[in-house]
């Protein structure tokens, strides 16, 4: 493997890890979607809106990059 492929595989690793441990905790606020949502503010039509438009736009750019 090389440099890149460590730093990715250990970022994910990483964020996986933080997700289980969130997960166990009684906490709320503390998974990624949980904080996705507070970040999008997705309670609310125009954060449903932004996050729908950004998520739709994020797929197809990395569709395209990745099968360009």
């Amino acid at each position: 493997m090389t440099t890149p492929d460590l730093i990715w595989a250990a970022l994910l690793a990483l964020g996986a890890a933080y997700e289980l441990l969130a997960l166990a905790d009684a906490e709320d606020g503390n998974t990624l979607s949980e904080r996705v949502r507070a970040w999008f503010r997705v309670h609310t039509r125009p954060g449903r809106a932004i996050f729908a438009a950004a998520w739709t736009g994020f797929a197809v750019w990395f569709l395209v990059h990745i099968l360009g």
